[in-house]
């Protein structure tokens, strides 16, 4: 059932990107999140993850993307306690653009200064005004409230892992 629910999903996004003359991600995307919620909650996690918008740098980012070309992004919770608490969050102004493995933002915690990094060629549209000046967003919830900045960027998500893959990942860091 798995393989071919995945098999119709790539069927689909190919002729949908084609047609909409989009990049395939971004047409993986769009069917992805038109799932109805009912449909989401009746699959299994194995399945859920299959249409996960949610991906993870090696580096502790996450971008969840919002609609094609837009998305969300933060650090994720091993990050945050790898850092501590948050004290100060230096946002980039929106506007700015940043290549892929740019440092976007800045982050102080009790422990050490950590940087995010831009995961794709982006723009910022928006930023967590909430975080410049309390950071429980961050502190507190990471991957949601915490999140940092929506930015703008096209082309491929290259180079990020699936929430799995991820996982996989931070047990070999050890």
């Amino acid at each position: 059932v798995i393989f071919r629910l995945r098999n119709s999903l790539f069927v689909f996004s190919t002729r949908l990107a084609c047609a909409l003359s989009v990049p395939k991600m971004f047409a993986v995307s769009l069917v992805r999140s038109s799932l109805s919620s009912s449909l989401r909650s009746s699959l299994t996690s194995a399945q859920r993850r299959l249409f996960s918008t949610t991906y993870y740098a090696k580096t502790h980012e996450w971008l969840k993307v919002d609609k094609p070309g837009e998305g969300t992004l933060g650090i994720t919770s091993y990050a945050k306690e790898q850092l501590g608490e948050v004290v100060y969050v230096d946002l980039p102004d929106v506007g700015k653009s940043v290549q892929q493995k740019q440092t976007l933002v800045s982050i102080e915690s009790v422990k050490a200064v950590g940087e995010v990094y831009a995961p794709v060629d982006c723009e910022v549209v928006a930023v967590n005004d909430a975080l410049k000046d309390d950071q429980a967003g961050i502190n507190d919830d990471p991957e949601g409230g915490g999140w940092l900045a929506k930015i703008k960027f096209s082309g491929e998500i290259e180079g990020m892992l699936d929430r799995a893959a991820y996982d996989k990942h931070l047990e070999a860091e050890g």
